[in-house]
């Protein structure tokens, strides 16, 4: 066990900590702990975000999109459910700030169940009347990221769970891998994405290596920077010596670069609990 993995395990156990399993990749060497007996693909909740985010960079690659896209433009067909004119102006980026103007916690299947959002997801969201101007006004919302699973499903001509199968999970060698839908039976994009924590910490070795994953190419070395640049969704603490992504109940992901390391786990944490566990990741990057 590396010193890394030995001292986060020691946190875990000392504090009492509800964390179920652990993955750290150093120098490209992956190590697992296991802290409770639990099925091994758990939810990511909103690390499934930063997945999200790598497929719009796969379709970005591919030349089918751009985060300077129209969302009125990808979606024609939805042009008379939106209800608020300003949504002419929204963008693919708008959607990756969270800076579509739409409520926070729009679409969050979390909280509330997905039949309070009706039979069309992207009906429902469309028909909101906005808070705000595209781009005026940050509100962390799962619906921004469910449109966004929508544009890339538009664009690749596949869901966004098949497309990333097939572009990334499968290159990767994931064990497995399912993603909670919505009454269409589209990926919810934002949360709900079931994954092993080794698999997890995958996409964050993929970052590290700049796109690289093993030796073959999987994303573009300027989605990588545009990525860290704009911070779509992976966000530097303030010493700009790791960046990483979170989810609800603990859930993290963290790449820590000039130690060649990243660090996956899924739990099941209060806020207030989380508090020892990182402080040590801090104190370590």
């Amino acid at each position: 066990m590396s010193r890394f993995t030995d001292g986060f395990a020691a946190c875990v156990r000392e504090n009492g900590l509800n964390v179920f399993r652990m993955t750290e990749i150093k120098d490209g060497v992956p190590e697992t702990v296991e802290f409770a007996e639990t099925n091994r693909c758990q939810d990511s909740y909103s690390v499934a975000k930063a997945f999200v985010v790598a497929a719009v960079g796969c379709c970005v690659d591919d030349g089918t999109l751009s985060v300077d896209e129209h969302i009125a433009g990808i979606f024609p067909e939805y042009r008379e459910c939106m209800a608020d004119g300003r949504w002419s102006g929204a963008t693919v980026h708008h959607a990756l700030k969270h800076v579509l103007g739409i409520p926070g916690g729009c679409l969050d299947i979390d909280a509330l169940p997905a039949g309070s959002f009706g039979d069309d997801f992207l009906k429902y969201l469309f028909s909101l009347p906005l808070n705000t101007a595209p781009g005026e006004e940050r509100a962390y919302s799962d619906g921004a990221f469910y449109l966004l699973g929508r544009v890339v499903e538009k664009k690749a001509g596949e869901p966004l769970d098949r497309f990333l199968w097939r572009r990334l999970f499968s290159p990767m060698d994931f064990a497995e891998a399912a993603w909670s839908a919505c009454p269409q039976g589209h990926p919810m994009g934002a949360t709900g994405l079931y994954l092993h924590s080794s698999d997890m910490a995958k996409l964050g070795q993929l970052f590290l290596q700049r796109g690289e994953y093993a030796g073959r190419r999987l994303l573009s070395e300027e989605w990588v920077d545009t990525v860290l640049e704009r911070e779509y969704e992976f966000a530097w603490n303030p010493e700009k010596t790791a960046y990483g992504k979170g989810g609800m109940f603990g859930q993290s992901l963290t790449v820590i670069p000039g130690q060649n390391r990243v660090v996956a786990w899924h739990a099941y944490l209060t806020d207030k609990s989380a508090g020892p566990i990182f402080e040590y990741m801090q104190n370590f990057a």
